[in-house]
């Protein structure tokens, strides 16, 4: 059985005392999870680079690129020294060739299928990934409810792919966490359930079953 781990959104976080949010959940967390959202592919707007750059932690950190051209950002991005590099599968038209490019960058590649997107769309690529990310909520805003369909997806993902980390995103709290851990999944990104908990680390033990 894979590791359980759990990868907290910063995009949940205070921005105005950054550093501080990171230090309240770094001795619990398993990576750090930095959304990028470029107001095109999805309605939001969140952070580049500029402000990616000053996030401070020992944490592995996985960038989630919510953009279309993602390839802009790449070797932008791997500044960061991120662990991994994700990216949307319906905002790239040639997908196998950006995972090799994030892989020539020394970066671990995976790719994120919206709640709508089937399993056919990475069937092909799927021994290129080093991870699969699936959306449980339509990407772009935090604190939305969990779309419980996505579970089906996760379980045929897990049958054809035994030994791939499957991460799920949106709507993760301790109820929806046990669901996908039964499903199949075995990395979890939370933001307002975490950085919204008066208690950050009772609130990750909780996602892991601990």
């Amino acid at each position: 059985m894979r590791k359980i781990q759990v990868a907290p959104s910063i995009l949940s976080a205070d921005f105005g005392k950054l550093s501080e949010e990171i230090a309240s959940i770094e001795a619990y967390a398993d990576a750090l999870h930095i959304d990028v959202m470029d107001g095109h592919f999805v309605p939001n707007l969140s952070f580049g680079y500029p402000v990616a750059k000053w996030i401070k932690s020992d944490l592995p950190k996985e960038v989630h690129l919510m953009v279309y051209h993602p390839e802009n950002y790449y070797d932008v991005f791997a500044k960061m020294n991120p662990e991994i590099i994700l990216i949307q599968v319906e905002a790239v038209p040639h997908l196998h060739r950006q995972i090799q490019k994030i892989k020539e960058l020394g970066i671990k590649a995976g790719v994120v299928l919206n709640p709508a997107t089937p399993l056919s769309s990475i069937e092909y690529v799927l021994e290129d990934l080093d991870r699969v990310l699936i959306m449980s909520v339509n990407p772009g805003f935090g604190g939305q409810k969990f779309i419980s369909g996505v579970l089906q997806k996760i379980k045929k993902l897990r049958e054809i792919a035994p030994d791939l980390d499957i991460e799920v995103d949106g709507g993760i709290n301790e109820e929806t966490a046990a669901l996908c851990k039964e499903a199949g999944a075995n990395i979890f990104v939370a933001g307002s359930y975490i950085f919204g908990s008066e208690n950050r680390a009772n609130a990750i033990a909780s996602l892991k079953g601990e």
